[in-house]
This record gives C-alpha cells, structure tokens and sequence, in this order.
C-alpha cells in the first residue's frame, strides 16, 4: 500500500465530503436527479464519500470496489427492470465510478459511463462540484433516455436524495 494513499485517506477529515456539496447543493442534485427520472424508467443513487473506509486501505482495494459494495448494500441492484445507476464520487482520491445494473449494462457500453466520470472528473479539478454534479446527472440522463425509454405506471423506487458518507 503506497504511504501517500493512506495518509490522505486517513488525514482528511469526514467533514470535508459535507463541506464540498452544501446542503442548498445536494437539494439540487436531488431535484436533478427526480427531473431525470422522470424522463426515462431508470433509478439513480448518487453517493459522496470524503475517504475509503479503512478496511478498504488496508485490502488495498480501489473506490472501484467500494462502489460496487454500495451498489450492493444500497441495494441500486433490487430494481424492477434492473435499471438501477450509481454514481460513486470518492472526493480524496478524485474518483468517481458509475456502476449499472445488469439490465442497462446490456444496452449502455461501460466506456459511456467513463465518459461520464471523466467529464466529472475535470470539472471537480476546476472546483466545479455542483456543476460537474449536474451535467453528469444529464448526461446520465440522455443515456438512460436512450436505453430506458419512460413507459407508463413506473414508480420511484429509490431515494433521489444523495447519500453523503
């Protein structure tokens, strides 16, 4: 394990993923995030976490895998049509991951969702939180717009509201 990674994860306080995305902030990721759904039958999670867990420093296992665990425990997975997208940022190490369920992995190339975080990524190194938030949650939208078409009678079947950790 490189010394560098853990000392960041362990030196960087918690506080700091609530300090990024204000409340005012989150409220508007959420409201992004029920505007999507409501044009596509898709489900987005959208989760900040300032630092891994020390569990995952000391297997030396990647933001990757934690988002796949969240996707897990969130249980993004347990979706009707198995539409389920999380959005995973890890703020210290200035990742981000997007995991979907099987049902979109079909009809959406893994290389679009990196698209995805790789645009996130560069408007975060700006400092551009919120709006890095927000066009990734459209863009997202466009996708699952695509692959997920609205049908009547869907419902909202997870929190649009973001999780920080």
């Amino acid at each position: 394990m490189k010394l560098s990674r853990l000392l960041r994860h362990l030196l960087v306080p918690d506080l700091w993923a609530r300090r990024t995305f204000s409340p005012a902030d989150l409220k508007k990721i959420e409201q992004a995030i029920r505007a999507s759904e409501g044009q596509h039958d898709g489900q987005i999670r959208f989760v900040v976490e300032a630092t891994l867990p020390l569990f995952y420093l000391a297997k030396k296992r990647s933001s990757r895998k934690r988002a796949l665990d969240l996707f897990s425990q969130l249980r993004v997975w347990d979706t009707e049509k198995n539409s389920g997208v999380l959005v995973y940022l890890q703020l210290v190490s200035r990742h981000i991951d997007i995991v979907a369920d099987r049902g979109i992995s079909h009809k959406v190339p893994q290389a679009e969702w990196d698209s995805v975080c790789r645009a996130m990524e560069a408007a975060f190194r700006r400092g551009e939180f919120l709006v890095g938030s927000l066009h990734g949650i459209a863009r997202i939208t466009e996708l699952l717009r695509g692959a997920f078409p609205k049908t009547p009678g869907g419902e909202n079947e997870l929190p649009d509201r973001p999780i920080v950790l």
